[in-house]
């Protein structure tokens, strides 16, 4: 299972990156794409949208099961990545490079509280 070290995540199976202009890009995992199996559609937030940590916002659905995205840290949804309506399978074949959204984070700080790859990987024991 492939778990970069350099990002956080989330119970959930949300990876998150801190991009240099202070957004977070949000993705799934490697894990959660590969339980899923071959995405055949994605759901992604409005650009505007503030959310609440923990709140779902997204969906990834696959021929096996759909699956809700959860919102890491409360913010404002600043981008989305609406190429994946036409090629939600990109997921599956790039799962950290093909984020969902871009979000603003309410408290920048917050980040920090996420897991890291090493407590990320725990969860599945």
């Amino acid at each position: 299972m492939n778990v970069p070290e350099s990002l956080k995540y989330t119970a959930s199976h949300e990876w998150v990156r801190a991009e240099p202009d202070g957004t977070l890009s949000v993705g799934i995992t490697d894990h959660a794409q590969d339980a899923l199996g071959e995405l055949v559609f994605v759901e992604l937030p409005e650009v505007g949208r503030k959310l609440k940590a923990d709140e779902a916002c997204a969906v990834v659905e696959s021929v096996k099961a759909a699956s809700d995205v959860y919102a890491p840290l409360a913010g404002e949804v600043v981008d989305a990545h609406h190429a994946l309506a036409d090629s939600p399978g990109a997921v599956n074949k790039d799962p950290y490079g093909a984020w969902l959204f871009r979000l603003k984070p309410a408290d920048p700080a917050a980040l920090a509280k996420l897991l890291d790859a090493a407590a990320y990987k725990k969860t599945f024991k």
